[in-house]
């Protein structure tokens, strides 16, 4: 798996661990008879912060493999261009 599809996998995952969160809470809460938003917010303590720290270190993580990546492209095209423009240069003084 390169940079960029390993980036992407980290962001996607950090989605997830975000919405489970939510989900969580939600499925905790789903025997009530009342709902409002404290009762929700007594359901995502009780949760906890873990899949929330956990998606923004996959999602940090995300970020950075997509910028390096992406600059590790950008390096390669311009060692790409300078090698193409060394050539032309050999082909007009050869001749």
């Amino acid at each position: 798996m390169n940079k960029r599809a390993a980036g992407i996998s980290l962001i996607a995952i950090s989605a997830f661990l975000y919405s489970v969160r939510y989900i969580s809470a939600a499925i905790w809460g789903s025997g009530t008879n009342t709902w409002n938003s404290d009762l929700f917010n007594t359901f995502l303590n009780s949760v906890g912060q873990a899949p929330l720290y956990l998606s923004w270190i996959a999602l940090a993580a995300g970020i950075i493999y997509l910028y390096h990546a992406e600059a590790e492209q950008k390096r390669h095209s311009i060692a790409v261009n300078k090698d193409e423009e060394l050539e032309m240069v050999e082909e007009v003084t050869q001749k």
